[in-house]
């Protein structure tokens, strides 16, 4: 009876979100583009993505394929299951990039063309196109968990036994799959945009000295697929993965609860009565983003994220009330109704205080920023020290506040309570995910302004949009960011549980752990440096790209003849493909590798030391990127010393340095802690056998 409760909440919440999904997707298509060469400059762009994503997906196929293998052969009884949960959770995550970046490349054109009407109109394309990819994530991801349950309830039936021993661990494996597609779709979508955007920015902007988005740049169509394949496909994989894993691993923190059996089910399935609320709350926030007449888009951005937080937050206390029974249950005092409840409103909390945070550090007219824009003034040295100085100093707030959130929910529920704040902090990522994907939309939609020479009070409302988008792709970051924390420990927790690991074979004190926390630890520099060699690499092709179409076709920059858009597309995705495989062995060999030669002790402290590590360095890398760029964008409308200044091009090779932090690495150090710490839960019961 309560996993049908569960079940059926679940997929009414899937559907719901896959149907408005589809109406705001049909909506768009419907909305016109009133220029011929915006049309077919958006044509471009949305070919160069599809293309780099059927390339990019046609290179993971296999490789999911063998891991699924693998994991069937190595696995017994029921969990062979896993490897089927494997396949459907990478196809559920691929198709969800694959719709949401179909619906951003048509939404740039008509958000482009609807700003010719004003702001309100374009922002209502523009985060109707976002809507599509948070929406596609959050039910795709439900549905998939839906039929996972569903299979192996019907397989090996609902009594407490089968539920614990084969059904709820089953769902592990589409976990996993979901995080091998993000960690590539992550890190090759990165270094595609960046390479583009390096490229465009040094030669264009610094070089050639014409605007950001010149049509006679050769770089600007990469750049703009870029956007959509980094910051639209990446972050949807990357949220989708993110979602995912704090579900799964609440599902198996509730069943190895020290409760009642009764209890334990209940706590299980209640991460998706809690998701399917979440979802209902996010729809319901999407129609509240309205943009009135003298509001900001941020306002209005804003009214929907906090309007669709303050609803989740009156709906999740009386349904987790009614799902785990009025006052105490039974002696296990700590799994009351009002606890658990205050657990996940812990996470929803700091999910909130998080992109606060980071809007503060990031935003486009803050004083972070401002002093940025100041230090460009004497130079590109003084810009990157102080841009990497807001960086590390902007890693203390939300530390802090992960820190109090996990103190605070442990208190309140155990680690239970940990695994629901952190399905809090993710509750709402319908609207989120939303916010987040709205921006590259807007930031294409002023590209194509530009480049179709659309009128200049056109160009000033795509503009605003996209200086707004700037913020909220920091946010975004931000709270992926803080997401990866409580979901990585959720799953540690898990793998702890799974291994048969004491309390102490995980002390501090032990030399195996010490160990397993220093290569942790290192492990993320190393990722990032390979991501970030890669998009140097990438980059620096790209810059001899452009180079070479100036100098052997003047007719380019004297406007007489068009670039070859699709030499510099082809060079973009050739080096991400390439590149894209180093970094996403590391995180997939890496716990394989030390949890079978130091056994699970040193794979638990490998997975505390990458933990740490690796969420100081992703905030630090993320928000000293998105302080760069919004610092160039604040001297970029200045009317005196502005484009074209000593301290814009200060400005601009800040940004060039910002760009593979923000874009590349630092987001994909989210999805390698996790990989990390899922791929350790899948083989913790391997591992178990081997060092008892």
């Amino acid at each position: 009876m309560d996993l049908g409760i569960g079940i059926g909440s679940a997929l009414a919440a899937a559907v719901l979100a896959l149907a408005y999904a589809l109406a705001r997707a049909r909506w768009i298509y419907a909305r016109p583009v009133g220029n011929e060469t915006l049309k077919a400059i958006s044509g471009h762009i949305a070919l160069g993505a599809r293309t780099f994503l059927s390339r990019e997906y046609g290179v993971l196929a296999p490789f999911v394929l063998g891991a699924a293998l693998l994991l069937a052969m190595a696995s017994t009884g029921p969990l062979r299951l896993q490897a089927l949960a494997l396949l459907l959770g990478a196809l559920a995550s691929a198709s969800a990039g694959w719709f949401g970046m179909r619906v951003a490349t048509a939404a740039n054109a008509r958000a482009a063309w609807a700003a010719t009407k004003g702001i309100g109109p374009a922002l209502g394309v523009a985060f109707a196109g976002g809507s599509v990819m948070g929406m596609t994530v959050v039910g795709l991801a439900l549905l998939g968990i839906v039929i996972v349950l569903a299979l192996g309830a019907w397989l090996f039936g609902t009594s407490y036994e089968a539920l614990t021993l084969s059904v709820f661990p089953i769902l592990a494996g589409f976990s996993l799959g979901a995080s091998s597609i993000a960690l590539f779709a992550r890190v090759g979508g990165g270094i595609f945009t960046k390479a583009a955007d390096v490229g465009a920015d040094l030669v264009g902007k610094v070089e050639a000295g014409i605007p950001e988005d010149d049509p006679r740049n050769p770089a600007v169509i990469a750049d703009n697929v870029g956007d959509n394949v980094g910051d639209v496909a990446g972050m949807g994989a990357d949220l989708f993965e993110s979602y995912a894993g704090s579900l799964v691993g609440c599902v198996i923190l509730g069943i190895s609860a020290q409760a009642a059996d009764a209890l334990k089910l209940r706590l299980a399935i209640l991460p998706l009565v809690v998701c399917a609320i979440g979802t209902v709350a996010s729809i319901v926030g999407c129609f509240l983003v309205r943009a009135r007449p003298g509001a900001s888009p941020q306002r209005a951005l804003n009214a929907g994220s906090f309007g669709a937080a303050g609803l989740a937050l009156a709906l999740l206390y009386p349904a987790v009330r009614l799902f785990l029974g009025e006052g105490r249950f039974g002696p296990d005092s700590a799994y009351d109704a009002l606890r658990v409840y205050l657990a996940a409103g812990t996470g929803l909390l700091a999910g909130v205080a998080i992109g606060s945070i980071t809007e503060f550090f990031t935003g486009s007219d803050s004083s972070p920023v401002r002093k940025i824009a100041k230090a460009c003034g004497t130079g590109s040295a003084t810009t990157i020290i102080s841009g990497l100085g807001v960086g590390m100093i902007s890693t203390a707030p939300p530390v802090l506040v992960v820190g109090a959130a996990i103190w605070a929910s442990n208190s309140l529920a155990g680690f239970y309570g940990i695994g629901v704040a952190g399905l809090g902090m993710l509750v709402t990522l319908g609207i989120q995910l939303s916010v987040d994907a709205y921006g590259p939309i807007a930031d294409n939609a002023g590209g194509l302004a530009v480049m179709a020479a659309m009128p200049p009070e056109t160009r000033d409302v795509t503009d605003s949009l996209d200086a707004v988008g700037n913020t909220t792709a920091a946010v975004g970051k931000g709270f992926a960011i803080g997401s990866a924390a409580l979901t990585s420990i959720i799953l540690f927790a898990a793998f702890v549980e799974a291994s048969g690991l004491g309390a102490a074979d995980v002390a501090v004190t032990s030399p195996v752990i010490i160990i397993g926390l220093l290569v942790g630890a290192m492990i993320p520099f190393l990722f990032s440096a390979l991501a970030m060699d890669a998009i140097g690499v990438s980059a620096f092709a790209m810059i001899e790209e452009v180079r070479r179409q100036f100098r052997e076709r003047p007719g380019i920059l004297a406007e007489k003849e068009l670039p070859d858009y699709a030499a510099c597309v082809d060079i973009s995705t050739r080096s991400a493909l390439r590149r894209m495989i180093a970094p996403g062995l590391i995180a997939i060999l890496a716990p394989i590798a030390v949890g079978l030669v130091g056994g699970p002790g040193m794979l638990a402290g490998l997975l505390a030391g990458v933990t740490a590590s690796g969420v100081v360095l992703a905030i630090f890398m993320a928000n000293s990127g998105g302080a760069w760029d919004n610092a160039k964008k604040l001297i970029e409308g200045r009317e005196i010393e502005g484009k074209g200044s000593e301290a814009h091009k200060a400005a601009v090779v800040g940004d060039t340095v910002g760009d593979p932090f923000k874009d590349t690495a630092g987001p994909a150090i989210n999805i390698l802690i996790k990989l990390m710490a899922i791929i350790s839960l899948v083989i913790a019961p391997l591992l178990a056998g081997l060092w008892r």
